[in-house]
């Protein structure tokens, strides 16, 4: 959990400076930073989708994963989390107006930051790593340190609700270095950079950020925390062909 920790620091120290730095940027200025921010994101998602060995895992897991969130609604679930935390920690004051933009762009800095430092292979490998050897924080450490420059533009554009996206970060990289701990000794492979289960898993991340990459360019709109059960999807899909003795890649 060391590497988290750190993880969460950073987030928090790069959303502290971007806020004081935002305060200064125009409108203009701001949404020029959100535009290239969703290009990176978009290249981000890109070369993480292309790490799958076999397109129809990432093409099934994102179709059942989404069919189960627009059931389940992440989505809304995930903005009604940002909307307490906002109302609870960060309410604004002034006209009617005023009070729902804060309220929508500190959930839009609150899902966007969560969505982009939660999805990747250093945030799932990463933490994986950490839970198998306490020690091991040599991914995460990069991580964080991307993470800190990638907050201090997106707090600047997006404001406080990126610094709330610690709290998701350290809920979603616990677990995965929760799930290292319970399979240290019998992970070997299965749970290494270049594994299938890795790989897709990886991959339907990717599709994910592309998504997200839409968002922030303001060409689409889709609901894409709903997409978020593909990530337990992936990996059950690659364990049941194993299971069955299916090779997934050709």
């Amino acid at each position: 959990m060391t590497g988290t920790l750190l993880n969460v620091v950073t987030i928090l120290a790069g959303s502290a400076l971007g806020i004081l730095i935002g305060s200064r940027f125009s409108a203009n200025i701001q949404q020029s930073v959100v535009t290239g921010l969703g290009l990176v994101t978009l290249i981000l998602g890109v070369q993480n989708a292309s790490q799958s060995g076999n397109i129809l895992v990432p093409l099934l897991s994102l179709v059942i994963g989404t069919i189960l969130g627009e059931i389940s609604d992440v989505d809304g679930k995930l903005k009604a989390l940002g909307a307490w935390l906002q109302a609870r920690f960060a309410n604004a004051k002034g006209s009617s107006e005023s009070v729902n933009a804060a309220r929508l762009r500190f959930i839009s800095g609150f899902v966007t930051a969560s969505l982009v430092f939660g999805i990747g292979p250093l945030a799932i490998l990463g933490s994986i790593q950490n839970g198998i050897d306490a020690a091991d924080i040599r991914l995460l450490a990069i991580k964080s340190t991307l993470d800190f420059f990638a907050s201090i533009a997106f707090a600047s554009s997006l404001g406080i609700g990126v610094a709330f996206s610690a709290l998701p970060i350290f809920a979603i990289q616990g677990s995965f270095a929760l799930v290292g701990m319970l399979l240290a000794e019998s992970a070997g492979a299965a749970l290494g950079a270049d594994s299938p289960l890795i790989r897709e898993l990886t991959a339907s991340g990717g599709l994910i950020l592309v998504g997200l990459a839409l968002v922030l360019l303001e060409v689409k709109q889709p609901r894409v925390a709903n997409m978020l059960p593909a990530l337990l999807v992936a990996p059950l899909l690659v364990l049941l062909a194993a299971l069955l003795g299916v090779p997934i890649y050709p």
